[in-house]
């Protein structure tokens, strides 16, 4: 009896309703669709093709866009004909006298940790031998950054100058374009969702660590500055999506993303030249290759793994940024 009396069993064996009449409950309005007026219409159309195709009739418009078709062709066929050049020179497959059966692949293998300090050899072997080819792959990351930031970032014009605190547009219609911006912004994401916040305030350190880990821990076991990058960047993107711009811009905006990809890019071009130099001439470069095996080792790899690892996290963040909102 003391069972059937507690109001939880009640609730259990569907006897009550113990939410009954303590719940406000709103009937759903039905949505009223307001039908487009076909002048209305016809001017928004008029107004883009305006904004779009302005300058179709101008004839330096007409030269340029045939002149661009010709160059377009051109380059093209240019270079179609010279990779099927190197490739008609291409040696014959299992070939004993191929590069691939020569003495690189042994001396990478053999001298690797010896000339490098690296106990990882695909680390050593990519920032130290072909370090240049590594530093051409983490510029090809920051040029894709820069054309996307070209073809997605919001025109600068439409952004708001700040006058004792108030924003000033140059155009009425530049206020109404930002603010839709703004209101996009998380309109397809949760909203203060508690849950997203408390697991993404314990999985974003735990990401970070474990990338700040690989790209660290590079020469020594599989890993890396790429690698280790990717993961930073997926905790980046995973703070943003919980906590939003305003948060994360306390300490990442566009200005931390130039300075940080620029002194990384920077220092890895000195420092590579600076020993491929020395190497050339036979001169002694003065930086230790440490113990191998110790996490202070392998000459230059290791700082520039870091490099390469914030160039990557960086370029993560700001696609996801840019393709967002279009800025950061």
């Amino acid at each position: 009896m003391k069972r059937k009396n507690n109001a939880f069993f009640r609730w259990f064996y569907g006897e009550t309703d113990t939410m009954l009449g303590k719940v406000e409950i709103r009937p759903q309005r039905e949505e009223a669709f307001k039908e487009e007026d076909p002048g209305e219409l016809l001017a928004d159309h008029q107004t883009l093709r305006e904004r779009i195709y302005e300058g179709k009739e101008d004839g330096k418009f007409w030269f340029f866009d045939r002149i661009y078709r010709v160059a377009a062709l051109f380059f093209c066929l240019a270079l179609i004909f010279i990779l099927l050049v190197n490739v008609s020179w291409l040696p014959p497959s299992g070939e004993a006298s191929n590069p691939a059966n020569n003495e690189v692949p042994v001396r990478y293998i053999e001298s690797g940790l010896q000339e490098t300090g690296a106990v990882n050899i695909v680390t050593g072997m990519i920032l130290d031998y072909r370090a240049f080819d590594t530093f051409g792959e983490s510029n090809v990351l920051f040029i894709a950054t820069v054309t996307v930031l070209i073809l997605m970032r919001l025109d600068p014009e439409k952004k708001a100058r700040v006058r004792k605190g108030i924003p000033v547009y140059k155009k009425p219609e530049d206020e109404l374009t930002v603010a839709q911006a703004q209101a996009n912004d998380r309109l397809y994401e949760p909203k203060n969702d508690v849950i997203l916040q408390r697991v993404a305030g314990f999985l974003v350190p735990v990401i970070v660590i474990f990338g700040v880990y690989v790209i660290l821990n590079g020469h020594l076991s599989p890993g890396g500055g790429f690698s280790g990058g990717a993961i930073i960047g997926a905790g980046l993107i995973l703070y943003l999506n919980a906590f939003g711009f305003e948060k994360t811009e306390r300490f990442f905006t566009e200005k931390t993303y130039k300075w940080v990809c620029f002194a990384a890019l920077t220092f890895y071009c000195l420092a590579k030249s600076y020993s491929f130099f020395t190497g050339a001439n036979h001169l002694e470069s003065g930086i230790p290759l440490g113990t191998p095996g110790a996490i202070l080792s392998s000459g230059l790899i290791l700082p520039l793994n870091i490099c390469v690892g914030l160039v990557v996290a960086c370029t993560m963040y700001a696609f996801y940024a840019l393709f967002r909102k279009g800025g950061f």
